[in-house]
C-alpha cells in the first residue's frame, strides 16, 4: 500500500537515489518484476487513485495544493515546446521527426523541470524522479506511445508520492481530475496528434485503445453507481456528447470516435464488448484484471521500465 509513503514525513535525505535502469531484459525476467516492491507500489498506487475518485464528476471541487500547481506549470511547459516546435514536411504520413526535435529539448531540460516541483532539501531525488518523466512522453526513435510510456507517468507521480511531494490529501487532484483529465492527457494526445506518433505494440482492434488504458479504469470507477448512466450508454452518441466533460469514460470514448471512422464495433471491438457488462463495477473489476494482463504482465511492455530506489526491482517486503 502507498498510503504510508505518501502521508507521513518525506524519506531521510540519507536515502541514497539512483539513475532507474532496466532490469527485464528477458521473459523468465517477469517472475521479478510480479514479486518487486516496485510492482507492488505501482499497482497500489493505481488501485488507490481508483477508489478516491469511485463516484465522482470532473467537476466535483477538490483541494489543488502547491504541489499540483507547480506539476500544472511543468505540463504546461511540455505543451507550450509542442506549439514552438511544429511537425516538418516529409514524405512519410506517421512519425514526424519534428518529435524528436521536441524530445531532445526535454531530454535537456528534464531535471530542471522537475527540480521546480520538488524542495531543495529532497534535491539528491530529481535525477531519479525526471528519469520516470523522460520515459512517460513516448519513444523518440521510434516516434511511437504505448501504455508503457502512460505507465512511466504513473510511475512518475508514484515517485512523488513516496518522497513526499504529493499527498495523500493530493489524491484526487493527483493523476485523476487535474493532472490525467485535464493535463498530461491532452499533452499526450497533442504529442500523437501533431507529430502523427505510431501506437506502440498496438493491438489493433483487439487493443482497448491504441495509446492508453488509465483513463478507462479510473474513468469507469467515477460512474460506479450512476443514476441513470450504464456501460451501454458509452456507444450512444448522445450519451457520451451531454456527459463527456463530467466523465473520463465518455470523454476517451469522444476522442476515438473522432479519431476512427467506421462502426464502432469494428474499429473498437474490446470497448463494444465491455458495453454488454451489466455494471460500472464489474467494468471496473474487468479492466483492472485486463490491465494487469494486457499490460503489465506483458514482456513487450514492461521490458522497458526501468527500477531505482524508489521503485526497486527487489522483492516485497513486508512491514
Amino acid at each position: 500500500r502507498l498510503e504510508g509513503n505518501s502521508s507521513e514525513e518525506a524519506p531521510p535525505a540519507t536515502q541514497n537515489f539512483i539513475i532507474p535502469k532496466k532490469e527485464i531484459h528477458t521473459v523468465p525476467d517477469m517472475g521479478k518484476w510480479k514479486r518487486s516492491q516496485a510492482y507492488a507500489d505501482y499497482i497500489g498506487f493505481i488501485l488507490t487513485l481508483n477508489e478516491g475518485v469511485k463516484g465522482k464528476k470532473l467537476t466535483f471541487e477538490y483541494r489543488v495544493s502547491e504541489a499540483i500547481e507547480k506539476l500544472v506549470a511543468l505540463l504546461n511547459t511540455l505543451d507550450r515546446w509542442i506549439d514552438e516546435t511544429p511537425p516538418v514536411d516529409q514524405p512519410s504520413r506517421f512519425g514526424n521527426k519534428a518529435y524528436r526535435t521536441w524530445y531532445a529539448k526535454l531530454d535537456e531540460e528534464a531535471e530542471n523541470l522537475v527540480a521546480t516541483v520538488v524542495p531543495t532539501h529532497l534535491a539528491a531525488a530529481v535525477p531519479e524522479v525526471a528519469v520516470y518523466l523522460k520515459e512517460s512522453v513516448g519513444n523518440s526513435t521510434r516516434i511511437d506511445y504505448g501504455t508503457g510510456h502512460e505507465a512511466a507517468f504513473a510511475a512518475f507521480l508514484c515517485c512523488l508520492c513516496k518522497i513526499g511531494v504529493l499527498r495523500v490529501d493530493d489524491q484526487i487532484a493527483i493523476t485523476v481530475f487535474l493532472l490525467f483529465a485535464t493535463f498530461p492527457f491532452p499533452v499526450m494526445r497533442k504529442l500523437q496528434k501533431t507529430y502523427r506518433m505510431e501506437p506502440a505494440g498496438s493491438q489493433g482492434v483487439w487493443g482497448l485503445d491504441d495509446f492508453q488504458f488509465l483513463p478507462f479504469i479510473w474513468g469507469s470507477s467515477q460512474l460506479i453507481d450512476h443514476p441513470y448512466l450504464e456501460p451501454r450508454h458509452f456507444v450512444d452518441e448522445k450519451a457520451v456528447n451531454e456527459n463527456h466533460k463530467d466523465y473520463m469514460f465518455l470523454e476517451c470514448i469522444l476522442f476515438i470516435t473522432e479519431m476512427k471512422t467506421g462502426p464502432f464495433a469494428e474499429h473498437s471491438n474490446q470497448l463494444w464488448n465491455i458495453s454488454a457488462v451489466p455494471s460500472w463495477s464489474k467494468v471496473n473489476q474487468g479492466l483492472i484484471r485486463m490491465y494487469k494482463a494486457e499490460c503489465l504482465e506483458k514482456f513487450p511492455v514492461i521490458q522497458h521500465f526501468k527500477f531505482g530506489s524508489l521503485l526497486p526491482i527487489h522483492p516485497v517486503t513486508s512491514g
